[in-house]
């Protein structure tokens, strides 16, 4: 009888010679796994630290020699090796199929996702443990960046923000790895996710309709941190000395600051020592980096790194000391605050200063750091007071949504901080669209005067708005709505014109025309409801004008959607009927959170709802954006219509479900 010996394990590197196998593997595929990595971290890192934590968490995936760790199968590669249907991929792109590379992907795949997992006892404003892990590789005194993609790209990754994780790796792993979705689902459960088939479900919806493009985008270089861009953390005042003594300095000061440390502790310390576990130079008002003041005019990035210190106060060091302190490690008196989805944490190198002064009875201070977040720290000038620190996310900021910061705030209304390339600045109402702007005064500092705030209750009257033209040393002829959301950063309204005028408007314009500004006088008060939630932008999206039964006049539906720093978005779905004062609200038909409905990534939407005609007769409408070619009811009514809108004859209270062919072929469900 033949013996047959035991089968060795080919999935898991147990031995030296698979611990070498795995190692072969690494470096043979580091830049493949760098980038799932990438895909999968959480975006709120920021790009600097997303690119320098992908590279950590490959270099960390190989066990020692000898280990005995083992993972869970690999999914095999055989049952789908190649791109998703109808995307080509070079023979150099194809998954290789040796098992000692899936084991690393799995351990990558491990730890990329725990960045995002926090523990029910963890304090939910600190990043996940695994964030806080020391890793290498580390750099000092330059921010990493892939390069810089165009606006679908950056689409693409604001809607990868908007999802968890495991989404976000189950999107990558069938886009760049080729898995299908049995594989998907098993390699997310050995890396640790909790529902994996939901992962793949949701991964499923992004990128749609073009799929391949979406592939193509994420093996593009905004995805790549193999290939990056640097620029420098300080433009401005690095201190020319001689580097063996900033060495020998830096040394002294750690090893200084230990032994003071251990004193202090013995001795309770006083008030103006440094945090414990924070590097000193980080705390120096001396090592703050100062930008230029004429660099936002000589740069193709315009953002806050573009921003000159300015304020009266920019060298008070005890000032500045203290703010910097209080960010570290805030006292119980401290107040602070923070946009969803910001980390309070202290900064891990020397921020940027954008403003330190006095305005309207308190020392303020503006910081900028390498985390993508703008720090307001404000003391009181006189008055038992405590101090304020409050934090906002300000992930890639443009000349936009970087053009102006809340300095101050009071009951009536707010000050801001414009940027130093903002040429002229006024002030509208968005309940007035036929007002013209009424100019805003600014000081020499680019502190404006005090501007109403809009009401946060009680009757929607008014809602103030800025108006803001860049200057034409950057973009000609530039003007934008910006609106106090009761935040630092204001935010962004803008607007996508109804379909049929001209070319399809493919990305959202300046709501600065007079189309923009009535169908925003209609839609204003609804930003009431998007207060503190921690928005950068919201658009108007005029996706359907429909001509109403029985003779009447045409309709409006409009889609609002506010896209929030950290990603995720929120719709409205609006019913502008005809009405005899141009302010009068529009009617909310649909509210939904999470979605990316009218977006890059939700470019359909089909909406419904009932009208009263003027003779008393009640109707069922619906309306679609422009892909929609036909609509049909059932329920309690039935009817179908060619092309995007729709009316039949309906009790007030008919229960009736809408859906809608597409051109490009598959259905459209109403949104509710």
């Amino acid at each position: 009888m033949p013996i047959h010996q035991p089968q060795q394990r080919t999935d898991v590197p147990s031995d030296r010679t698979g611990v070498r196998q795995a190692e072969a593997a690494l470096v043979e595929h580091y830049p493949r796994l760098v980038r799932l990595a990438y895909v999968v971290l959480p975006p709120g890192l920021g790009r600097h630290r997303r690119v320098l934590t992908a590279h950590a968490v490959v270099q960390r995936a190989l066990p020692a020699a000898g280990s005995k760790a083992s993972g869970p199968r690999v999914p095999a590669q055989s049952r789908r090796t190649g791109p998703p249907a109808g995307a080509e991929v070079a023979s150099a792109d194809r998954v290789p199929a040796h098992p000692a590379y899936g084991w690393v992907r799995q351990r990558v795949l491990r730890a990329a996702l725990a960045h995002e997992r926090r523990p029910r006892w963890w304090p939910g404003r600190l990043p996940a443990p695994a964030a806080l892990r020391p890793a290498v590789p580390v750099v000092w005194g330059l921010r990493l960046f892939p390069r810089a993609g165009g606006v679908d790209e950056l689409a693409l990754d604001r809607a990868l923000s908007a999802v968890d994780g495991p989404v976000r790796a189950a999107f990558a792993l069938h886009l760049l790895e080729g898995l299908d979705e049995s594989g998907v689902r098993e390699l997310l459960a050995g890396a640790g996710a909790a529902d994996p088939a939901g992962a793949v479900r949701r991964a499923a919806r992004l990128g749609r309709p073009d799929r391949a493009g979406a592939q193509a985008m994420l093996r593009s270089g905004e995805f790549d941190p193999c290939t990056v861009q640097t620029s420098p953390s300080d433009l401005l005042r690095r201190r020319h000395r001689v580097r063996a003594a900033a060495v020998a300095a830096a040394l002294c000061v750690v090893a200084g600051g230990m032994a003071v440390a251990v004193e202090e502790g013995a001795r309770g310390g006083d008030e103006d020592r440094a945090p414990a576990g924070v590097f000193a130079p980080v705390l120096d008002p001396a090592e703050l980096m100062r930008t230029a003041a004429e660099r936002w005019a000589d740069t193709s990035r315009v953002d806050f790194t573009a921003w000159p210190a300015r304020g009266g106060r920019t060298d008070d060091d005890g000032l500045l000391g203290r703010a910097l302190r209080a960010w570290a490690e805030p006292s119980e008196s401290v107040r602070v605050s923070t946009t969803p989805g910001t980390a309070a944490v202290p900064p891990a190198e020397p921020p940027q200063l954008l403003f330190a002064d006095e305005v309207d009875g308190a020392a303020v201070v503006l910081f900028h750091d390498s985390a993508d977040r703008v720090v307001r720290y404000a003391e009181p000038l006189s008055g038992a007071g405590g101090a304020a620190i409050d934090f906002a996310r300000t992930d890639d900021a443009d000349v936009t949504t970087g053009a102006a910061v809340v300095v101050s705030r009071t009951a009536d209304g707010a000050r801001f901080l414009l940027a130093p390339w903002i040429a002229e600045s006024t002030t509208r109402d968005l309940l007035a669209p036929n007002t013209p702007g009424r100019p805003l005064e600014v000081g020499p500092d680019g502190v404006t005067a005090e501007v109403p705030r809009p009401a946060a209750g009680g009757a929607c009257e008014t809602w103030p708005v800025l108006q803001l033209r860049s200057s034409e040393r950057i973009v000609e002829k530039h003007a934008f709505l910006l609106t106090d959301l009761g935040e630092l950063a204001p935010t962004h309204l803008t607007y996508m014109p109804k379909p049929g005028r001209g070319t399809p408007a493919r990305q959202p314009r300046e709501a600065t025309g007079p189309d923009a500004l009535l169908a925003w006088a209609r839609t204003a008060c609804s930003l009431r409801t998007l207060a503190g939630s921690g928005v950068r932008s919201v658009n108007n999206w005029a996706f359907a004008e429909q001509k109403l039964p029985e003779g009447g006049a045409s309709a409006d539906w409009v889609c609002t959607r506010a896209d929030t720093w950290r990603g995720p978005g929120r719709v409205l779905v609006q019913f502008l009927a005809p009405a005899a004062s141009p302010t009068d609200p529009a009617t909310v038909i649909a509210d939904r959170d999470d979605t990316a409905l009218c977006s890059k990534f939700g470019q359909h939407v089909l909406a419904g709802t009932h009208w009263r005609a003027d003779s008393g007769r009640w109707y069922v409408l619906g309306a679609g954006s422009r892909a929609v070619t036909g609509i049909r009811a059932t329920g309690e009514v039935r009817g179908a219509a060619g092309g995007p809108t729709f009316a039949v004859r309906a009790p007030r209270d008919a229960d009736v479900e809408l859906t809608a062919s597409l051109r490009e072929g598959g259905r459209l469900t109403a949104v509710h």
